[in-house]
């Protein structure tokens, strides 16, 4: 058996990690984070949330389910790169049509393994998020680190229209018509009619909606107030997405625009774009909330959600005050905001992923509180 190419880990801030590729040899280059989750690899590299990252995996063994065409999140493998303690030689599940290493190597995405990722994901718990380097080709830790240091980072960069959609489509279970096709076929929907601003939206988020019979039309993040509102829909979603959301900034004159004007959803960076045009202001985690096993409190209800979170961003909850807005979720293990609504305004959202479920049924009320504010409930 041929032996896998050594690889080395490069940090910003000096520390290095020596593994091998298990996906053929190369660079990644983007932020180093980490994953909590024990299961659902797939959905992470194909979350467009991810994109500019090299995202840990903090559970030892990965890969040993394979991969399967139901669990995409987008069309494409989102990830800079991927790291694992261990990637399993064998798939063993009836779903599964193809491998991890497969996967990902017909992607062209540097992953490796034998790392130790405790160690990995302890230093970020303590120094924070930072940028990083793997290379299979530059083996000189110095080298490396200067590189990772010379990295733009994601603060003031719009990463998501690097991944929103260029043109309006409709989903029908998966992307079906586009451009004015898509536009007249989601018009003929009884309803309701469900537009979706794509910031890097997740297949899922649109599946949740399909399945309550909603109409769903994907719109660019390019599109205007004007564009939304000649639509005449039910109401919007603000998806995930990758990256800054104060770079955003497009978006965020768009989400002014509609304030009070149509119900509004806001999931993950849809909430950081709501409360920045709300008037409130974001800020950097130190190293972020991602897994599938984050705690939230629901203050109206008192009920904690085990929720799925990836996000590097918050939104301050001290800016929310003089806004309207009130805090309706926080996150138990570091008092972040979670969710905010505005009553007036009939908007509401969560930081965290309701579509993902972990619980599994935790939070999937928000999708039927969307339609019933929608006046479809």
């Amino acid at each position: 058996m041929k032996a896998l190419p050594k690889a080395v880990l490069a940090l910003e801030d000096g520390r290095t990690f020596t593994g091998r590729a298990f996906t053929g040899g190369g660079e990644a280059e983007g932020e180093v984070v980490f994953n909590t989750a024990m299961t659902g690899y797939q959905e992470v590299l194909t979350d467009p949330s991810y994109r500019g990252q090299i995202v840990t995996m903090t559970y030892p063994l990965v890969g040993n389910y394979g991969v399967n065409p139901e669990d995409f999140e987008s069309a494409r493998v989102q990830v800079a790169g991927f790291i694992v303690r261990e990637a399993s030689a064998v798939r063993s599940n009836w779903r599964a049509t193809g491998s991890l290493n497969e996967f990902l190597t017909a992607a062209g995405v540097l992953a490796i393994d034998d790392i130790d990722t405790r160690a990995l994901t302890r230093h970020i718990r303590l120094a924070g998020a930072m940028k990083g380097v793997i290379s299979t080709t530059d083996l000189d830790p110095e080298r490396l680190t200067q590189r990772a240091r010379a990295l733009p980072g994601l603060l003031g960069i719009d990463l998501a229209s690097q991944v929103s959609c260029s043109e309006p489509y409709r989903w029908q279970g998966k992307p079906a018509e586009t451009g004015a096709a898509a536009v007249s076929a989601w018009r003929k929907h009884p309803g309701p009619r469900v537009a979706v601003m794509d910031c890097g939206v997740k297949y899922n988020i649109l599946r949740c909606l399909e399945e309550r019979g909603c109409a769903v039309l994907v719109l660019p993040a390019t599109a205007s107030a004007a564009d939304v509102l000649a639509l005449k829909a039910d109401g919007l979603v603000l998806s995930n997405g990758p990256g800054d959301p104060a770079a955003v900034k497009g978006v965020v004159a768009t989400v002014q625009g509609l304030l009070g004007k149509l119900p509004i959803f806001g999931i993950c960076l849809g909430q950081q774009m709501l409360g920045l045009a709300l008037g409130g202001r974001t800020s950097k985690l130190k190293f972020g909330h991602r897994g599938a096993n984050q705690p939230v409190k629901n203050l109206a209800t008192g009920r904690i959600e085990i929720t799925s979170q990836n996000h590097g961003f918050t939104v301050d909850i001290d800016s929310l005050a003089g806004t309207g807005a009130e805090v309706t979720h926080v996150n138990l293990n570091d008092n972040t905001l979670e969710g905010l609504g505005c009553k007036r305004l009939k908007l509401f959202s969560v930081q965290y992923h309701p579509e993902a479920s972990p619980g599994p049924h935790d939070a999937s009320y928000l999708f039927d509180d969307f339609l019933g504010l929608m006046g479809r409930g």
